[in-house]
């Protein structure tokens, strides 16, 4: 299938079979999309926390308002913020840039002390907003990585954050969730929207040109 073939055939999944796994290469060329994904200033502030046993899964089920996708698929995929931008962690995203390419350069250089400067003065909230909204980036390239792997999925934002992060640990590695992401596949016995036609505006409704 092609790009436009896939996003056609993917829906928002109500209900996945539970008998059904994702295989390890799917996922994992899917999470190696979200790496692979375009970040603010390209510090990735955030991580995906990948949940599949079944008990952690229930448990989120539990605070994610009875959606049945959450257990009945293959893996849950949990987008976590980081909770501010802090030296520490800025730091170590511009050292792995110049490790990785091998050079140091004046211009990045130059920007790294510049953010420094703005970010870890910034209120915590207001940098835990702004890294969410990084990892909504992820969250739409792994939706489409997914329908290119004819793998479904859900995005989700029905849950209580505070109690996923309990759940999970997350808030003492300095992350809090801020979207789920079941993978599995469709039910179509069971899924009511499984066979009904994708709705969306009509190109000349949804896109302008020139603000005209």
């Amino acid at each position: 299938m092609d790009l436009i073939d896939s996003l056609n055939w993917r829906y928002a999944t109500k209900r996945m079979d539970p008998s059904r796994s994702v295989p390890e290469d799917k996922l994992e060329r899917i999470l190696e999309a979200i790496r692979l994904t375009a970040t603010s200033s390209g510090l990735q502030p955030y991580e995906v926390v990948v949940v599949h046993e079944p008990e952690l899964k229930r448990r989120i089920r539990d605070v994610g308002y009875d959606q049945p996708q959450i257990t009945e698929c293959s893996h849950l995929l949990v987008f976590a913020a980081w909770d501010h931008y802090t030296p520490e962690r800025i730091n170590m995203m511009f050292d792995l840039v110049n490790i990785v390419r091998g050079f140091r350069n004046e211009g990045w250089e130059n920007y790294r002390q510049q953010v420094l400067s703005t970010y870890p003065q910034r209120d915590p909230e207001l940098n835990f907003q702004h890294a969410a909204r990084q990892a909504y980036i992820g969250l739409g390239t792994a939706l489409i990585a997914a329908a290119g792997e004819q793998v479904d999925s859900t995005p989700m934002e029905g849950f209580l954050p505070d109690q996923v992060d309990e759940i999970l640990g997350l808030r003492k590695r300095g992350i809090r969730s801020v979207c789920l992401l079941p993978l599995g596949y469709r039910d179509d016995a069971n899924d009511w929207l499984a066979n009904l036609k994708k709705v969306r505006r009509e190109m000349q409704d949804f896109v302008r040109y020139d603000a005209q």
